[in-house]
């Protein structure tokens, strides 16, 4: 016999009576019923009990929002209440009272928003009541209450302005927090007040940050705006040379870029990464809404005396000399990014917009599919620098934000090119064979670069030969096999997610490539140039973005450079964390890359100065590890890591925002030493040249050394090849200046080089042997190789005994 329909009629039966016993409603109103638990009897609810249920004119986490900012601002009181005798400082003491008086009102404002929809009202002075982490509050802790009321004067209000910050910055967040929250601050009361948090506090941080800087004693804070007459502030440089952008490149009723007043109030979150495509401004036509990068001066490539500098517009032709570069031509070729790299004569150009076009035609291109729409790597013969040619172009499914020249030509004639694409993935209509992330598609453009090979003798065949999936996991085969994107915990930064590749910096001589890729910096295998191979990927916490990567000139080192706010947003600020938006540095050992430090450009910038970690390169000091790096509106910044673990600036320039009152996108987007000079691409100015001067941290032997230094006839950005030294005196003078800084030498033995190197430099000069001096300069390099010493000091005193030998030879 079938038990179920019995079962079943019981159980309906035993639920019909537990209903019909609890019930209590009227014979004429049905009852309204909460089910409860499985297992568990319903109840009967009432009317005002079932539509307190989805009651929408509040919500439980806009309660428990009113709940934590009360003791927030508590705080803030407390803060404030300190500064009367503590800083006779009439802004700190003006923003204190302002403070006071307005979060005083706001906390009352909200235990009567709480009581009156019968809502708990913590006591103020109960922080560990918050429900979120005191950290992303931003909530000073007891030791740092306790260190800013023992604290006076100009210390005090250094402490006061950066706690505060901190703890406004806190109060954003929790607005922010709320709002992502599903029905949250549905309340117009309440939605009114989170405006007018984000409103005031935002205003607050930037004129306390204002404060900050005024109270630096460094020459960069504070600096007067203008956009070619900004005040300047420099260290151990010349300024050689500052060139306008050549007529063409610029929009002569707005040489500035900057934005027009009714569109000055655009998007932040449109501009938050300006390297990455805007679909909308970048289709062409008329968009007087946004100039933003039409005319942006870009990355930078030299062969012998020839400097090439990119652009979205196209790119400019320059000859090197002792003065001033010479402009030789201006090629018009819009499309964006406009990074360039030269190999022969051939030029190499990344363009990513849409609104590029094969014919480099300048109307842009409006349709969502074109076929004259190109998106990928130019290939232009310079043979004639003045009119150069387009030979071949290779479509690309993301375009191309970047590449790196690897290899080539080979005996087959052919160079190896990787291409970075970090846009949208183009419609497979416009471009056969490219997919975006659809689920369980491999065929995806997503986590991949392009391997590109280009044939010197016709560049027209230039071809994609692999699109490896460089960040798959090793084991399963997924292809989002490293970093997924979010951030690591409380405190820490939101990091995109490993998709792309920025920038890759081959290092061919050792076989070996650095990957800035968006949340992981990667070391590549490149032995076999067609076929990368992952070798090793570290994440850090405080990094955005993985922007670039510059290896030490042995190939033992990188430096990974941290773009947060994707190079528009101000990130160098006096409050802003000194691991944000700033170079890791690692050293590789045995293939695997070892976290030594965090380095930050130290001078203070203001809100209206993008500023954040871009490009740069070595400059080939014998001996020592020097980096110098562009800020963008931070100015350069030239920095020792020799030691990995405690990199130290030792040269700087700087200007003044270009405007005092608006953000403007500008400053240096790339500084790289080249033949002896620094040269800096100006996002709107245009182009400078410097020189290092004598200091006490170089000597005039280092900076003599790095300008004998050969770095071949080629500077790509993303192509570094090893540079060597001449056996010349004044490299070994170099030697012998590093080793005296740590005493390593005695006296003695440094008047014996240094009078000897000074013989050798007469006897080289006149060309005439001296076997004396040969055999005495041989006896000192024995003398060296004895001395004991360790880590850099023993590389040096080696160095400095082969140079000593080489020079032997040559006066011999």
């Amino acid at each position: 016999m079938n038990r179920l329909p019995i079962l079943h009629s019981i159980r309906l039966g035993l639920l019909a009576a537990a209903i019909s016993a609890s019930f209590q409603a009227t014979a004429d109103a049905p009852p309204i019923v909460q089910p409860g638990a499985p297992g568990e009897s319903p109840r009967v609810l009432s009317a005002d009990e079932a539509t307190a249920i989805a009651d929408t004119r509040f919500s439980a986490d806009d309660a428990r929002f009113m709940q934590d900012m009360i003791p927030h601002h508590h705080q803030a009181l407390l803060m404030s209440r300190l500064v009367g005798e503590r800083t006779n400082n009439a802004d700190v003491i003006d923003i204190a009272g302002r403070i006071e008086a307005s979060q005083g009102d706001e906390i009352e404002f909200m235990k009567t928003w709480l009581e009156s929809r019968g809502q708990n009202v913590p006591n103020p002075s109960e922080h560990s009541a918050m429900h979120m982490s005191h950290m992303m509050a931003g909530m000073a802790s007891p030791e740092q209450m306790a260190a800013l009321a023992a604290a006076s004067g100009t210390d005090f209000d250094r402490l006061f302005l950066e706690l505060m910050i901190a703890h406004h910055e806190g109060a954003l967040t929790m607005v922010e927090e709320l709002l992502e929250q599903p029905g949250s601050a549905y309340d117009p009361v309440l939605f009114e007040f989170t405006n007018d948090i984000n409103a005031d506090q935002t205003s607050e941080i930037e004129r306390m940050n204002g404060m900050l800087v005024a109270l630096s004693s460094d020459p960069r804070a504070g600096l007067a705006a203008g956009v070619f007459d900004a005040e300047e502030a420099i260290l151990n440089l010349t300024k050689v040379a500052s060139l306008k952008k050549p007529a063409g490149f610029y929009d002569p009723e707005n040489p500035g870029d900057l934005p027009h007043p009714m569109f000055e109030t655009e998007s932040d979150d449109k501009a938050e990464n300006p390297e990455e495509e805007d679909e909308e401004s970048a289709s062409g036509g008329d968009d007087r809404r946004a100039p933003l990068l039409s005319f942006a001066n870009t990355d930078m490539a030299f062969r012998d005396d020839v400097l090439v500098t990119g652009s979205y517009h196209g790119f400019n032709v320059y000859q090197l000399n002792d003065a001033a570069p010479e402009l030789m031509a201006s090629i018009v070729c819009p499309g964006g990014q406009g990074d360039v790299s030269i190999v022969g004569d051939l030029l190499i150009m990344s363009v990513e917009q849409t609104r590029g076009r094969l014919d480099c035609g300048l109307q842009g291109i409006a349709e969502d599919v074109s076929t004259d729409r190109f998106r990928g790597i130019r290939i232009f013969d310079i043979s004639d620098l003045t009119r150069p040619v387009q030979v071949g172009a290779v479509q690309t499914c993301r375009g191309s934000h970047t590449h790196s020249v690897v290899s080539g030509p080979g005996r087959d004639g052919k160079i190896i090119v990787y291409n970075s694409g970090t846009s949208v993935v183009r419609d497979t209509e416009e471009l056969e064979g490219c997919y975006d992330e659809s689920p369980g598609d491999d065929r995806t453009a997503l986590f991949r670069i392009d391997v590109i090979e280009i044939p010197v003798d016709d560049p027209s065949k230039s071809r994609i030969i692999d699109s490896p999936a460089v960040f798959a996991d090793d084991e399963t085969g997924v292809l989002a096999g490293l970093w997924r994107g979010g951030d690591h915990g409380d405190e820490t930064q939101e990091t995109r997610t490993t998709d792309q590749c920025h920038d890759i910096t081959v290092f061919p001589t050792a076989n070996i490539a650095a990957g800035a890729c968006s949340g992981n910096g990667i070391i590549f295998d490149i032995s076999n140039p067609r076929e990368p191979e992952r070798i090793d990927a570290v994440t850090d916490e405080g990094f955005a973005y993985w922007h670039s990567a510059t290896f030490n000139n042995d190939g033992t080192k990188v430096v990974f450079t941290d773009e947060w706010g994707g190079g528009s947003r101000p990130r160098c600020r006096a409050h802003d964390p000194l691991d944000w938006g700033a170079d890791a540095i690692y050293d590789i050992v045995d293939g695997t890359l070892v976290y030594r430090s965090h380095y930050k450009m130290p001078g203070p910038q203001v809100d209206t100065e993008n500023c954040v970690a871009h490009n740069g390169s070595i400059i080939p000091v014998p001996g020592r590890d020097i980096f110098v790096q562009a800020w963008y509106q931070g100015g350069l910044s030239i920095v020792d890591f020799s030691d990995s673990s405690n990199p130290v600036e030792i040269a700087y320039f700087d200007r003044g925002p270009i405007d005092e009152d608006k953000l403007v996108l500008g400053g240096y987007w790339s500084t790289y030493w080249y033949d002896g000079r620094v040269y800096g691409t100006e996002i709107v100015r245009g182009l400078d040249v410097f020189e290092l001067t004598p200091s006490e941290f170089l000597t005039p032997h280092e900076i003599a050394a790095a300008k004998l230094a050969n770095q071949g006839e080629v500077f790509n950005p993303q192509q570094q090849l090893p540079v060597t030294w001449p056996a010349e005196p004044v490299v070994a003078l170099a030697y012998i200046d590093q080793l005296n800084r740590t005493s390593l030498l005695d006296s003695t033995l440094v008047d014996e080089l240094t009078t000897s190197l000074k013989d050798a430099s007469t006897a080289l000069a006149k060309q005439t042997g001296d076997r004396t001096l040969a055999k005495r300069l041989g006896q000192l390099g024995k003398q060296v190789r004895r001395v004991s010493a360790s880590g850099q000091d023993e590389y040096r005193l080696s160095a400095l005994a082969t140079v000593l030998g080489d020079i032997a030879m040559r006066v011999r």
